[in-house]
């Protein structure tokens, strides 16, 4: 089982969140709600207004999300519905853990507060003006900024 950190449309309340929940998918259980411990820019972009985020550390700010523990079939799940590794990579992240909800199985329970690490999709290929484009915190598609997600279903080749 692997830890996933999920910053965009997979969250709780966001238009891809039952894609985690879907048994043909794989298997997901919710662990944690975490900030990213270095920042990052995490951007709205594109012409179907995705959240990205870029693989700049210590640009952007500390980004808030939800760490996973998924199986492996989710995480190749996951690495599809991301377009690894053309469009996302999946790299290793240092995350703040703000209230750890997951079972533990006889592990300690992290603290509030305390460092842990989890898989994060980031990407590497993003068109030259993102870096420029508004910093985001934390991701809601139905959030004031403006830029209405579109799904996947209604995108056009």
């Amino acid at each position: 089982m692997a830890h996933v950190f999920v910053y965009g449309t997979l969250k709780k309340g966001q238009p891809n969140y039952y894609r985690m929940f879907e048994s043909a998918n794989g298997k997901a259980e919710f662990l944690s709600s975490a900030c990213t411990v270095q920042k990052y820019p995490l951007v709205i972009a594109g012409k179907y207004n995705i959240p990205a985020l870029l693989n700049l550390p210590d640009q952007g700010r500390r980004v808030r999300g939800e760490i996973y523990k998924v199986d492996d079939k989710m995480l190749k799940f996951l690495d599809d519905f991301e377009g690894v590794p053309t469009m996302y990579q999946r790299t290793l992240v240092k995350l703040e853990v703000q209230e750890w909800a997951g079972q533990t199985h006889g592990e300690q329970r992290p603290a509030a507060g305390s460092i842990t690490e989890a898989f994060v999709y980031s990407t590497t290929s993003y068109q030259p003006d993102w870096p420029s484009l508004p910093c985001h915190e934390s991701y809601d598609s139905y959030g004031d900024h403006g830029l209405q997600y579109v799904f996947r279903e209604d995108w056009k080749n």
